[in-house]
């Protein structure tokens, strides 16, 4: 699918004609937000630094000719169990959604691996001693996941469920190794856990990991962990597409870089983090504020490894081969060890690897007969050391003759992602850390997090609530918040 290039609406020159609304950066909640405020018949203009729209959401031949590859996001929960793009006529601008067999695998040394299936039931079933309580912690989560997302994906504000979050705060508020110690016997379902907690970017020790962990589990069983075909791109494509036919227009190669550039408009919106912000529209904003974004803090970056490849991974366990996502990292002690490194600054020995395999499910990504493979760890935010080898390292662990078998590789460190997508501060794919400071009062202490004290100026980034991933809802709330005040 071609990636969506420069577009204008309209017979006049954008320069010269007034919108009620500029979007900066068109990543998928910049395009939620244009969508947003396109549908209740505002006019819309989205601007976009890079050549290619998307943000975080892009797909590109990295390595050989025939390859695509996801360069940044590769894996959709979010995206399926969102309630603002769940509910978008996407389907109809080209997007198309692949479920593989098994959303994760978590192989162990022994050549068994630990599997997330879509049925909550088989799942349990596969864990033995613990397969009761995995499905007590999650079944009635995942019942209730069209209930319980408008609650946890937005801004703190009254629950329209009071029960349901209440039950879902006593467990999600603690740490992720907590609660897997206290639920769990067996060591199997609580490496599994771990792995999916470890997605926060927290220590597992820390609160509230657990969160990140449970909500990531409910959506494996409640939309499942899917991937879009032909690649990353086919998401902002279809968003783009959607936009066009309500009339916003788009233009790429055109950076921001003071609010006083822009065409006339009545309001801002900016998918960008705090940094950005302070570059670009800093002159407008009073000197408390500015000064509670310079204190915004940023989480640890990922250091990323796409593969061509000339034959699938080699698991030791043959479960793996059927998901589309696989976690290597081993025990809970191990990932436990491995993310609390990170945190204290030091990139892990042995750290938990991230692996998205789509070609298995989706041959639109390689040449007949070939792979691709999409690998990240963890690493200290703007880190700089070279983790091929290390990481290399754990996918060889378990699947022995890996190596062999890479026709071809493409490394970026956190510096390169941040060159790809200037939203990813030193590595950081969640627009800044996600703990109990920053969970809801992102990026500062305010009733409304989306408005900033300038008039006409929005914040709809994932440095605002709900934070990271492709479910477009910072986009959604913000637009929302302009429409109130247009």
């Amino acid at each position: 699918m071609a990636p969506a290039e420069h577009s204008t609406h309209g017979s006049q020159p954008t320069e010269r004609v007034g919108r009620d609304a500029i979007v900066v950066g068109s990543g998928p909640n910049g395009l939620s937000a244009a969508i947003v405020l396109a549908e209740a018949g505002r006019s819309v203009l989205v601007r976009e630094a890079q050549p290619t729209l998307g943000g975080g959401a892009r797909s590109a031949k990295l390595t050989l000719p025939g390859f695509v590859h996801d360069v940044c996001s590769a894996v959709y929960p979010l995206a399926l169990g969102s309630p603002f793009l769940g509910q978008l006529p996407l389907a109809r601008f080209g997007l198309e959604w692949i479920q593989p067999p098994y959303a994760l695998a978590h192989p162990f040394d022994d050549g068994t691996a630990a599997i997330v299936e879509r049925s909550l039931g088989a799942t349990a079933r596969r864990l033995g001693v613990d397969g009761p309580a995995y499905e007590r912690l999650l079944g009635r989560f995942v019942r209730d996941w069209p209930a319980l997302a408008p609650e946890l994906l937005g801004p703190l504000r009254p629950p329209r469920h009071p029960l349901l979050m209440a039950r879902f705060g006593l467990v999600g508020i603690r740490s992720a190794r907590g609660l897997a110690e206290a639920a769990f016997r067996g060591e199997r379902a609580r490496a599994l856990f771990a792995g999916v907690a470890a997605h926060s970017f927290l220590p597992l020790e820390q609160p509230p990991s657990a969160a990140y962990g449970l909500v990531l589990a409910i959506l494996a069983h409640a939309v499942g962990w899917p991937i879009p075909r032909g690649g990353a791109q086919a998401i902002p494509d279809a968003l783009v597409g959607y936009l066009r036919a309500l009339g916003g227009a788009l233009e790429t190669r055109a950076p921001v870089t003071c609010l006083d550039d822009l065409p006339p408009h009545r309001a801002v919106l900016l998918d960008v983090t705090p940094r950005q912000i302070l570059r670009i529209a800093g002159d407008r904003l009073p000197a408390l504020y500015r000064w509670q974004l310079g204190r915004y803090r940023y989480g640890p970056g990922v250091f990323k490894v796409d593969y061509a490849l000339d034959a699938p991974v080699p698991w030791k366990a043959p479960e793996a081969a059927l998901a589309g996502s696989v976690h290597l990292g081993g025990s809970l002690e191990e990932i436990s060890k491995s993310e609390a490194s990170v945190a204290e600054g030091r990139p892990a020995e042995r750290p938990l690897v991230i692996v998205a395999q789509p070609s298995l499910f989706d041959p639109t990504r390689a040449p007949a007969g070939k792979h691709t493979l999409w690998a990240y760890c963890h690493v200290p935010n703007g880190s700089t050391l070279d983790m091929t080898d290390r990481l290399e390292a754990q996918i060889e662990r378990f699947a022995p003759g890996f190596r062999d078998r890479v026709l071809a590789r493409s490394v970026m460190t956190p510096a390169d992602m941040e060159g790809k997508n200037a939203n990813l501060v030193g590595g950081d794919i969640n627009g800044g850390l996600i703990d109990l400071r920053q969970l809801f009062a992102r990026p500062v202490p305010r009733l409304n997090p989306y408005a900033t004290p300038a008039r006409g100026v929005y914040i709809c980034s994932s440095s605002t609530p709900p934070g990271g991933g492709v479910h477009g809802l910072c986009g959604y709330h913000a637009a929302r918040t302009a429409l109130r005040d247009l």
